[in-house]
């Protein structure tokens, strides 16, 4: 940590570069972090409206699906943030975890920004339906939005190491990232989920609470929308600490195969 906060002018550079990077050449720049996602969460909730019958919350799939964006973006980012980075590597002293530390920055730079649209669209949807506005539980965003950090940036220390030694590694994160994106609740919650196991399997619910993205997911929820519970279920809140897991993990794993980046990238 010393050897990192020594070196915050060149993470703020990093960062800085890959986000202009990412928007160079595009007349709308950032705006695509807002768009993107308010995009997906109107398709959504369209289709939700088409098959289950019924109005689908609105609020509830904007918050799910920007959160969503934050991850996806982190891990896409973070898978190539070593392996683009040849240059660095080889030719400078640096701690190799800025890298994948500099592209999950980014991309929660980007996330902090679509927070400020989703207080707007939420708190819009809240008051022309009639219900009630933000309460104190907005005030835990924060917290929650440190943990979805360490969450994505275990994902992204993780990946972007086994990218630079087997290449096929963003092809299935590909199918992966689908995969995690039906099997967390990003266009639903976990009321929809909750049903559709009682009315099937009852230990779906136990296995489903596991995936630490359910609990990130719910939780803000519960900040942003008022009447939102957490779950009384002691697997809500195992899934919930597998981040701090999967950090220890993928920090031991990318120390000990950072030591021949420069020979692959």
């Amino acid at each position: 940590m010393r050897s990192i906060l020594a070196r915050r002018e060149l993470i703020r550079a990093l960062v800085s570069r890959e986000m202009k990077a990412r928007y160079k050449g595009s007349s709308l720049g950032v705006l695509w972090s807002l768009l993107t996602p308010v995009f997906m969460a109107g398709i959504y909730a369209f289709f939700f409206r088409l098959i289950s019958g019924r109005a689908a919350n609105t609020s509830s799939i904007i918050v799910g699906v920007f959160a969503w964006q934050f991850t996806a973006n982190a891990v896409q980012q973070g898978m190539g943030s070593i392996s683009n980075n040849g240059n660095l590597v080889k030719k400078v002293a640096f701690p190799r975890v800025i890298l994948p530390l500099a592209t999950t920055t980014a991309a929660a730079v980007d996330y902090l920004i679509s927070l400020g649209v989703q207080l707007i669209l939420v708190g819009a949807s809240l008051w022309m339906s009639g219900g009630e506005m933000y309460g104190l539980n907005l005030l835990a965003l924060p917290m929650v939005l440190a943990w979805h950090f360490l969450f994505n940036f275990s994902l992204a220390l993780l990946l972007g190491s086994l990218n630079v030694y087997f290449r096929d590694t963003q092809h299935l994160v590909g199918v992966g990232l689908s995969a995690l994106f039906f099997l967390s609740p990003g266009m639903y919650d976990l009321t929809l989920v909750d049903r559709l196991a009682g009315e099937f399997r009852p230990w779906v619910m136990d296995v489903y609470l596991l995936n630490p993205l359910a609990g990130i997911f719910t939780s803000y929820r519960w900040a942003f929308l008022p009447g939102t519970e957490l779950p009384d279920h002691p697997n809500f809140w195992i899934g919930l600490a597998w981040p701090l897991v999967f950090l220890f993990v993928a920090a031991a794993l990318f120390r000990r195969l950072q030591r021949n980046f420069a020979d692959y990238v």
